[in-house]
């Protein structure tokens, strides 16, 4: 059996190299100029290497009952991990995905194929472009994991961004943001202000030495108009290789503190990793 090569592509925005996995015979990690992106298993599309995307696969898991079929959007599109997992996890979904750099998406598509009947379609568009026109009430759950190298772009942190956010979710609709800080936390603490003055519940989940400030690392956030399955997401986190912690309610109040929404024409990117780090979990 011939053995996989590292595969190595300009793309839009950068560099991206595919490097095989030498324990798995059909796994790939996905690279842009020498940052984390995506890790995906061909043969094992449920297999959530970086633990962000595990805690992400909890949410989607939560969301509604166990293999019910979902209308998701994702943003960002890396290797396409997170589409592959609800495509096993709920058959018959209907997902869009929406990356911004086509070069990424060809190269995807031609290395790591998506299987026939996949219920997966793959737009090369900006996201808040996507999200501004996109119909009204069209998803049930939008995913949010957009980088562009290792910092999430200024227009999607914005309160405009999660208005448009909460206007294509169906009622009882969530919205899942993956997103990188370090202490005093004043990107990660702005988001949530952001997402809790459109959304009615909002949810943390980070390890505890990230929140506790003894390193960068990543944070995802869930926002919805309806409470949220905080015990079975803590039950999930806990159980992970690095658990983590799901903070909502008072606690998450105390920690947001005095941040204030982010208005567009305030509105940063994310802070970028330290040298040597990068934001995956």
């Amino acid at each position: 059996m011939t053995e996989p090569i590292p595969v190595s592509r300009a793309v839009d925005h950068g560099t991206a190299k595919l490097m095989p996995d030498v324990d798995r015979e059909r796994a790939w990690l996905l690279t842009v100029d020498g940052a984390p992106q995506s890790y995906v298993d061909l043969d094992a599309p449920t297999h959530l290497e970086f633990e962000y995307a595990r805690r992400i696969g909890h949410v989607l898991d939560t969301v509604a009952e166990e293999g019910r079929p979902l209308d998701v959007l994702h943003l960002g599109g890396g290797a396409l991990t997170l589409p592959r997992y609800v495509a096993a996890t709920r058959p018959g979904s209907r997902q869009d995905v929406v990356e911004a750099d086509r070069g990424l998406l060809g190269l995807v598509a031609e290395c790591l194929p998506l299987p026939a009947g996949s219920g997966i379609a793959l737009h090369a568009a900006d996201a808040r472009a996507w999200l501004e026109s996109a119909p009204a009430d069209s998803v049930d759950v939008l995913v949010a994991d957009v980088f562009g190298g290792s910092r999430v772009p200024a227009h999607l942190t914005s309160l405009g961004c999660a208005r448009a956010a909460e206007r294509v979710l169906r009622p009882g609709g969530v919205h899942i943001v993956n997103l990188a800080d370090a202490a005093p936390f004043t990107f990660l603490r702005s988001q949530l202000a952001t997402l809790a003055e459109v959304f009615e519940e909002t949810v943390l989940i980070a390890e505890p030495a990230v929140l506790r400030g003894r390193r960068f690392g990543n944070a995802v956030l869930a926002a919805a108009h309806r409470p949220l399955d905080t015990a079975a997401l803590a039950r999930r986190t806990a159980s992970d290789t690095f658990p983590a912690r799901v903070e909502q309610g008072a606690a998450l109040r105390k920690f947001t503190g005095a941040a204030r929404p982010v208005r567009d024409e305030d509105a940063v990117a994310s802070p970028g990793p330290p040298g040597g780090a990068f934001g995956i979990g």
